[in-house]
C-alpha cells in the first residue's frame, strides 16, 4: 500500500475562497467516478460554500467534552474506517480540541496519508510557521495556529487561490464571508489593503519558491542541462580581484530591471592554482553582494570556465556577468581568457555581459603557479602523440636529409621529444618515447644500421645513457607537476578551510546554509546529516540538502562517520580519497553547528522555563504575603463587628467598615494586577481602537485616588487620540496611583497632556524621591518594587500592567526624570488620523 497523495490549497487570507475550490474539485472527482468524502469542512455560515456541501458525502464528526462545551472535531478512525480513496479535510494548521486523537489537524491528515488515502486540505499563507514573525509585523496579528513548513513542502500539489485586496474586501462588504456585525471590524483592521497586499507578495512568492524547487527536481530527474529562462537568474564570476564590487553591482542593476530577479555571486578555487584571490577582498565582495540580497557560492573547479558554465546550468541561471580579463594583451595570444572562453561555450541559452573595469589589461597581482598533473583528455593524447610519432618522423628527417649529423646529435634531437612527451602527457608517454626512441637510434643511427644489434661498446653505453637521461628527465618533470598540482590543491583545501573559519567567527548557525555549501562546493546531488541514539537504532535524518537524500550511510556514494552515531551522507559521485581531508572538516563544522543550534533550543527552554519559575515565585510570594495583607485586615474587622463581648459605637462602627471597604479595594487592585498581566503574557489583550479625547478617559482614571492629589491639566483645543478607552484607563489609573504613592505629602502629582507632530504626549510628574537610570527599565519588570517601597504597597504589577496596555493601544510609556527631582511618566499616543483601528473581535478564522 503507497502512501496518499495531498493537495493543497493556499490563499493569502480567509475568505479568497479556498474551501470553495476544494469543494469545486470534489464535485469534478466525483462526477468522474472517485470515491471522495468530506472529512471535516468548515463552511463559516457563508452560504454558497455551503451549498457546494449538498451531494457529497460527509463522515460524522466526533464530539468531544471540554471545559463544559461539546465541541467538533475530524473523526479519523471514521475515515479510516471508510477508506476513501480521497478525504476533504479542510483548515490544515487546526489546532484539535484536547482529548483529541492528535494534537494538530496536520497530524490527522498525515495518518490519512500513511493509510494512503489522498487527501485535500486548505490554508493561508499566514499559518506557515516561518512565516510567523513576518505575519505579525504586518498585521499585528500574532498567529497561535500554525503548520510546519515542511508539511506543506511535502504536497504533492499546492494550489494557490488568489483575489486581488480590492476584490476581497468587495466580497466582505457584500457579506460573503463574515456576518454583517463583524465586515468592519475585519476591514478597518485586519483586511486593510496594505495587509491584503503584503500577504498576497508572501504568497505568492513562497509558492513561486516551491514551483523553483519542483523545477530543479524536474531539470535533475531528466538530466536537462540547458536553462530554461523561467525566472532571471544572474551569476556573477569573481576572481577575488577589486573588479569584483562592480561586476555585482552590475549584475544587480541587471536583476532590478527584471521582476523577481536574483543575483548569485561565486568564486571558483581552481585546484590546477591558475587564480589566486585575496581573502580581505573576497570578503568584502561576499557582504556586498548579500547586501545587495544576493548570495556567495564558493565552489572548486579543476577548469574555471567549466566549472562556472556548469554552476550557471546548475541553479538554472539566464546571464552571467564577467569582467574583462586582467591578464595584458600579448598573454591572451597563447591562451585565451577566462570571459572568452565562457562566451565562446555558453551556448545560446546563456547570455553573457564582459563588463569593463579600472583592472583591465594591468596584468594579475599575484604569481602564476605552475600547470598542475590533472591533465585533460586532449593533452594526454598530444603527449602520446608527440612521443611516439615525433621520433618517427624525425628517424625519417634525419635518415634522408642529414644522415651524417652524428648519433650524439641525434640522441640530443630524440631527448627534446622525450622531455616535450612529458610535458603535454606526464611520465607514461614520456617513458614510452624513451623506449621507443632507443629503439630508433640503435636500428637506424648506431652500425650496424638496420638490425638490433651495436658493434661498437662506445655506443652501447651511449644508448643506455640516453635512455637513463630520457627517464630521469620524464620522471623529474611529472614529479614537478605533481607537487606543483599537490601546492595547488593544498592553496584551493585552505580557502575553503578558512571559509569554514571565518563561518564560525561570524557565528553562522544554519545547518542547512553549510550542507548547502558543501554540496555546492563538490558539485553533488545531495547531502545529508544522519544520526541515531544507538547502533541498534534506525538512522534519522537531522538536514538534508539537494534532490534524493538517503535514508542510511551505505546507501550514498559517499558517507564519512562522525562518531559512532553520525554521519555524513553524500549522492552524485564518487569523491577521490584526497576530498576526504576538506569533507571532514565540513563534516566537523556540521556537527559543530547542529550541537550549537540544540544547544540555543535548550538555552531558549531554560530561559523561558525560569523566566516562568521567576513568575511563580514572585507570584506565590504575593498571595502569600501582599494578597494576605488586606485579608487579615478584612477578618479582624469582620470578627470585631460580629462579637458579642464588645459594645461599638457608631463611630467605631464606622471605621471598622471603612477598613473592611478599604482592605476590599486593596484586594480588587491587586487581583486586577494579577489578571491583567496573565492577559497581558497570554496575548489575549485585543484592544478596540476608537477616536478620543483625553478629556474623557483621564479624569476617570482618576477615582482611586484622593481628590487633591493630582492636579490635571488637559486642554480641550487638543487633538483626538486613537486609543482603547478602557485599556488607556487603567494604565493611566495604575501610573497616577504609583506616582502618588512616592509623592511627598503637600506635593499633588502633576498630570498634563500637550500634542506634538503626529502624536500626543501624556504626562504624569511626581516630586518623589525618583529613579536613578540604570534602574528606569526595570522598574516596568512584572514583581519588581523600586527602593524601600512597603511589602504592603503592592505587588510590582502596576507600571508593567501599564507598560502592556500602553504598547496594545499603540503607544509607549517611558521614564524621564522630573527636573528639580522626582519622576515623570510619559505616555506618547499616535493622533486619530495616524492610527490603524484594531478590531476588539477578529474573526475566527484570521486568528486561527
Amino acid at each position: 500500500m503507497g502512501r496518499g497523495k495531498l493537495r493543497i490549497y493556499l490563499g493569502a487570507a480567509p475568505g479568497v475562497g479556498k474551501t470553495y475550490a476544494m469543494l469545486s474539485e470534489a464535485h469534478r472527482r466525483v462526477e468522474r467516478g472517485t470515491d471522495c468524502v468530506v472529512g471535516f469542512v468548515e463552511h463559516h455560515s457563508r452560504p454558497r460554500t455551503e451549498v457546494m456541501l449538498h451531494g457529497l458525502e460527509l463522515i460524522q464528526r466526533r464530539e468531544i467534552e471540554y471545559r463544559g462545551s461539546t465541541f467538533t472535531e475530524m473523526d479519523v478512525d471514521a475515515v479510516l474506517a471508510r477508506r476513501p480513496a480521497v478525504a476533504l479535510v479542510d483548515e490544515l494548521a487546526h489546532t484539535n480540541v484536547p482529548g483529541s486523537r492528535n494534537a494538530k489537524r496536520w497530524q490527522d491528515v498525515e495518518e490519512l496519508l500513511q493509510a494512503g488515502i489522498d487527501v485535500v486540505s486548505t490554508v493561508n499563507i499566514q499559518h506557515l510557521e516561518s512565516l510567523g514573525d513576518v505575519v505579525e509585523t504586518i498585521t499585528g496579528v500574532r498567529q497561535r495556529e500554525t503548520v510546519p513548513d515542511e508539511v506543506a513542502r511535502r504536497a504533492d500539489q499546492i494550489e494557490l487561490v488568489d483575489m486581488s485586496p480590492q476584490a476581497l474586501r468587495r466580497r466582505m462588504a457584500h457579506g460573503n464571508v463574515y456576518k454583517p456585525d463583524k465586515v468592519d471590524a475585519a476591514l478597518s483592521n485586519y483586511f486593510r489593503p496594505g495587509n491584503l497586499t503584503a500577504l498576497r507578495e508572501l504568497a505568492l512568492l513562497w509558492v513561486a519558491d516551491r514551483v523553483d524547487e519542483y523545477l530543479q527536481e524536474y531539470r535533475g530527474e531528466h538530466n536537462i542541462r540547458s536553462t530554461w529562462q523561467a525566472r532571471e537568474r544572474i551569476v556573477v564570476g569573481l576572481t577575488g580581484g577589486p573588479e569584483g564590487r562592480t561586476l555585482i553591482r552590475r549584475a544587480a542593476r541587471l536583476a532590478e530591471k527584471g521582476a523577481g530577479g536574483e543575483v548569485l555571486a561565486v568564486y571558483i578555487a581552481a585546484s590546477d592554482g591558475l587564480t589566486s584571490a585575496s581573502p580581505k577582498e573576497l570578503a568584502v565582495q561576499r557582504t556586498l553582494v548579500e547586501d545587495l540580497g544576493g548570495t556567495f557560492h564558493h565552489v572548486i573547479g579543476d577548469n574555471i570556465p567549466d566549472a562556472l558554465l556548469e554552476f550557471a546550468r546548475g541553479c538554472n541561471a539566464t546571464q552571467i556577468v564577467l569582467g574583462v580579463s586582467r591578464r595584458r594583451s600579448w598573454q591572451s595570444v597563447f591562451r585565451p581568457g577566462v570571459s572568452a572562453t565562457v562566451a565562446r561555450e555558453s551556448g545560446p541559452d546563456l547570455d553573457v555581459h564582459i563588463v569593463t573595469h579600472d583592472e583591465a589589461a594591468k596584468g594579475r597581482r599575484s604569481l602564476p603557479v605552475a600547470r598542475g598533473a590533472r591533465l585533460g583528455r586532449s593533452r594526454i593524447i598530444w603527449g602520446w602523440l608527440t612521443g611516439i610519432a615525433g621520433p618517427a618522423l624525425l628517424t625519417v628527417l634525419l635518415s634522408r636529409l642529414v644522415p651524417e649529423l652524428g648519433l650524439a646529435n641525434d640522441m640530443l634531437l630524440f631527448l627534446t621529444f622525450t622531455v616535450a612527451a612529458a610535458l603535454l602527457g606526464g611520465l607514461l608517454p614520456a617513458l614510452a618515447s624513451a623506449a621507443f626512441g632507443s629503439l630508433l637510434l640503435n636500428y637506424y643511427f648506431t652500425p650496424p644500421l638496420h638490425e638490433f644489434t651495436i658493434s661498437d661498446p662506445k655506443n652501447i653505453v651511449a644508448i643506455a645513457i640516453f635512455v637513463g637521461v630520457a627517464v630521469s628527465v620524464a620522471s623529474v618533470v611529472d614529479l614537478a607537476a605533481r607537487r606543483t598540482h599537490q601546492a595547488a590543491r593544498l592553496r584551493a583545501e585552505s580557502e575553503i578551510l578558512s571559509f569554514l573559519a571565518g563561518s564560525v567567527l561570524r557565528g553562522e548557525n544554519s545547518l542547512d546554509a553549510l550542507l548547502e555549501r558543501l554540496r555546492e562546493t563538490f558539485a553533488m546531488q545531495s547531502v545529508v546529516l544522519l544520526e541515531r541514539s544507538s547502533e541498534v537504532d534506525p538512522w534519522t535524518t537531522a538536514a538534508s540538502v539537494g534532490t534524493g537524500p538517503v535514508g542510511r550511510p551505505e546507501d550514498a556514494d559517499v558517507d564519512l562517520p562522525m562518531g559512532d552515531n553520525m554521519a555524513l551522507a553524500l549522492t552524485g559521485r564518487v569523491l577521490p580519497a584526497e576530498d576526504r581531508r576538506v569533507l571532514g572538516a565540513f563534516a566537523a563544522q556540521a556537527a559543530v553547528v547542529l550541537d550549537r543550534q540544540r544547544l540555543v533550543d535548550e538555552a531558549e527552554k531554560s530561559r523561558e522555563l525560569a523566566e516562568a519559575n521567576r513568575i511563580r515565585t514572585a507570584l506565590l510570594a504575593a498571595v502569600s504575603h501582599d494578597l494576605r495583607t488586606p485579608l487579615a485586615g478584612i477578618k479582624a474587622s469582620v470578627t470585631s463587628l460580629r462579637s458579642d463581648d464588645v459594645e461599638w459605637s457608631e463611630e467605631d462602627k464606622a471605621e471598622l467598615l471603612e477598613g473592611i471597604e478599604d482592605g476590599a479595594d486593596r484586594l480588587a487592585a491587586l487581583i486586577g494586577n494579577l489578571l491583567d498581566m496573565s492577559r497581558l503574557n497570554t496575548g489575549t489583550v485585543v484592544p478596540l481602537i476608537r477616536e478620543t479625547d483625553l478629556d474623557e478617559v483621564v479624569p476617570m482614571a482618576l477615582g482611586g485616588v484622593p481628590e487633591d492629589s493630582v492636579a490635571l491639566d488637559i486642554p480641550e483645543t487638543l487633538p483626538m487620540v486613537a486609543v482603547d478607552r478602557g485599556l488607556l484607563e487603567r494604565a493611566v489609573a495604575n501610573i497616577v496611583e504609583n506616582a502618588v504613592k512616592y509623592s511627598p505629602d503637600g506635593q499633588p502629582v502633576h498630570v498634563s497632556a500637550s500634542a506634538l507632530a503626529s502624536r500626543v504626549e501624556l504626562r504624569v510628574v511626581d516630586r518623589g524621591p525618583g529613579v536613578p537610570d540604570e534602574a528606569k527599565n526595570r522598574i516596568f519588570e512584572p514583581f519588581q518594587r523600586h527602593g524601600d517601597a512597603p511589602r504592603g504597597a503592592g505587588v510590582g504589577l502596576g507600571l508593567a500592567v501599564a507598560r502592556g496596555f500602553t504598547e496594545a493601544i499603540g503607544g509607549t510609556l517611558t521614564a524621564e526624570d522630573t527636573p528639580g527631582g522626582g519622576l515623570t511618566m510619559v505616555i506618547t499616543l499616535p493622533m486619530a488620523g495616524d492610527a490603524p483601528a484594531v478590531s476588539p473581535e477578529l474573526p475566527t478564522s484570521a486568528v486561527t
